[in-house]
Formats: structure tokens, C-alpha cells, sequence
């Protein structure tokens, strides 16, 4: 009887840990900020501004998860390649300024990049902002051959699309860079070639036709560097 009761709360404990990590389903609505926080997450960033034309400040938060879990991110093709990374998971959210407090009109539980994703760089999170009624997330990470990347999200007939982007690929020593800019709305990318320590200078920049069936959303783009938007050039 012993050993049954040994072998069954082993079980049991393994099974617990086997468990996989729920995000939490945030508040439809709250009348003030704290509320709108779940039981162990955090707020390391926010920003406020107007994001469906109502003239009302609306908020955008970036929640942290309070420890460290095993979580599967993908890297390339979102559906075949996936990595267990231990680290805090990050939410998305975005909340619409209601009558009577805030309104969720977001929740991402995806995109934004965790704090072990930068390489030597360190956490790649480098910030939040809300201007002409769009979103705009960047990060930053590497190590000699470093990365920048800012996407540019806009509420659009009920769907947050991906309007603008922009992809910095550079050598910190020796300055080597291509910096891809992508107009979604103008359909056009730019791509600067030549030294990130000259960019006006000896740099030489070409533009093209971006070619795209339909509009990328915050639903169904699910991290950074998992859309191929040309051939072998991720986003």
C-alpha cells in the first residue's frame, strides 16, 4: 500500500508539472487601470492615445507574467518551428476608453518578444507608443550582427492591421547594414543597402512593389520574424 501511494503522488507530481501554461482571458471591461491587471502579471509598459477616432485616450499595456515558465515560441515558419524557452510570458492589451471605465478590444498573447529573445543584447523589448491613432512596437536585439525591427499597427474596419514596418539588419563594428521599410497602405518597400554609421551619404536605396494578398492582422501575425513577406525575407 506503501508503494501505491508513493508511485500515485509521483504520478500526480509529474502530472502537475506536464501541465501546460494558461494565459489568463483578461476583463472585458473595468472601471479603472488596476482592475484591469490579473492576479500575478505586471504592467512594464503602457501608453495611451486615440486608436478608434473617438477622441477619447484609450490604453495600450504590456503585461509581464510574475515568473519564469517553459514556453514554446516559434522562429521562421510558425508551424513547424518551435522552441521551449524558459522565461515570463508577455500579454498584449488594448483597451478601448468606454463610458464607464475601459473596454477590451485586444488581447495578444504572441507578438510581443520576451525578455530572453535579445541575445546578448538583453531584453529586445524597447518600447511602446501611440501616435496618429496607431500603435507602434520595437525591439532590438543581437549580438555582432544586430536586428531592429517597428511594426505599426491601426484599427481598420474592426481588425488591428498591420500598416508599416521597419527592419534594420547591421554589423555593430564594421557598420554593414540593410534597412527594409515596408508601406502596407502605399503597397511599397524600400530597402537601403550600405553603413549604418553613413546613412546619408554613401547608402543606395532602391524601391519596389510589395506584393500581398490580404492585410496582416495583430490575430494572425503571431511573432515577429515568422512572416515571409518576399522570398527568404522574414518580417
Amino acid at each position: 500500500m506503501r508503494w501505491l501511494i508513493f508511485f500515485l503522488l509521483l504520478f500526480l507530481t509529474n502530472l502537475g508539472f506536464a501541465q501546460k501554461f494558461n494565459f489568463p482571458k483578461l476583463i472585458a471591461q473595468g472601471d479603472k487601470l488596476s482592475n484591469l491587471i490579473p492576479k500575478n502579471w505586471k504592467v512594464i509598459d503602457s501608453a495611451k492615445g486615440d486608436l478608434n477616432l473617438d477622441n477619447e485616450q484609450d490604453i495600450v499595456l504590456i503585461l509581464e507574467h510574475n515568473t519564469a515558465i517553459e514556453e514554446d515560441r516559434a522562429y521562421g515558419n510558425y508551424e513547424i518551428e518551435l522552441i521551449t524557452e524558459t522565461q515570463k510570458p508577455r500579454i498584449l492589451a488594448i483597451y478601448f476608453k468606454a463610458k464607464n471605465g475601459f473596454k477590451l478590444a485586444a488581447q495578444n498573447n504572441d507578438f510581443v518578444l520576451r525578455s530572453e529573445e535579445g541575445g546578448t543584447m538583453g531584453d529586445p523589448f524597447k518600447g511602446l507608443r501611440i501616435e496618429h491613432n496607431k500603435i507602434t512596437l520595437s525591439f532590438e536585439g543581437g549580438n555582432d550582427w544586430r536586428w531592429k525591427l517597428n511594426y505599426e499597427f491601426e484599427y481598420q474596419q474592426k481588425q488591428w492591421n498591420l500598416v508599416a514596418a521597419n527592419n534594420v539588419y547591421y554589423h555593430k563594428d564594421s557598420g554593414e547594414m540593410v534597412d527594409k521599410q515596408y508601406d502596407f497602405i502605399d503597397r511599397t518597400i524600400k530597402t537601403v543597402v550600405g553603413s549604418i554609421f553613413k546613412r546619408n551619404i554613401s547608402n543606395s536605396t532602391e524601391e519596389d512593389i510589395l506584393v500581398f494578398t490580404q492585410p496582416r492582422t495583430l490575430n494572425d501575425f503571431k511573432k515577429p520574424w515568422t512572416w515571409e513577406v518576399t522570398k527568404d525575407n522574414y518580417l
